[in-house]
């Protein structure tokens, strides 16, 4: 029984961003804030393209990440690209699907996402530590969430993670 489970606290001394949420259409194109409000990273929605692609770029214009969903596999996907090398790819669980996703990193550890990811109450994890907490609760502003990354982690890439899981949990194209 889920419902009984204590969520786990947000990562110590942890970076907190600003997202927004449905906005993540092709074509859209938004800021990633820090909480001060101060521009952190661009996510570009290329338009006019067969599958789903964003690009992560940080506040002066330097490509960070590049998310691309993949067509014609069982599960629904989006790859994670840095320059021109795969980074990791973010894939919808088998068992849970609107609760769980599996994130194979190419050259690190996996990491996990559990949680309400349709409402954006959700945490990463790798081997059971938190290491990024998505919550609503934190901005009153509406259609808005934020995300606490731990200290020491790739914030563009757990960033980016999160730009997969909102596009792969809430499809609109």
């Amino acid at each position: 029984m889920g419902l009984l489970r204590h969520r786990k606290a947000e990562p110590v001394a942890a970076t907190r961003y600003q997202m927004r949420q449905r906005l993540l259409s092709i074509g859209d194109d938004y800021w990633i804030e820090h909480e001060d409000g101060s521009r952190a990273f661009r996510v570009d929605g290329k338009a006019l393209r067969v599958r789903k692609t964003f690009v992560l770029e940080d506040a002066t214009g330097r490509e960070a990440a590049r998310l691309k969903e993949r067509k014609l596999s069982v599960r629904d996907k989006m790859e994670i690209e840095r320059d021109g090398r795969q980074l990791a790819t973010v894939k919808k669980a088998l068992v849970g699907i609107r609760d769980r996703f599996s994130i194979d990193v190419d050259d690190g550890a996996d990491l996990d996402a559990k949680g309400n990811l349709v409402d954006h109450e959700y945490e990463i994890s790798r081997d059971g530590d938190t290491i990024a907490t998505v919550s609503k609760r934190w901005f009153a502003v509406r259609d808005t969430y934020g995300v606490a990354i731990a200290p020491g982690e790739d914030d563009a890439l757990l960033l980016a993670i999160t730009v997969c899981i909102d596009a792969l949990a809430h499809p609109r194209d």
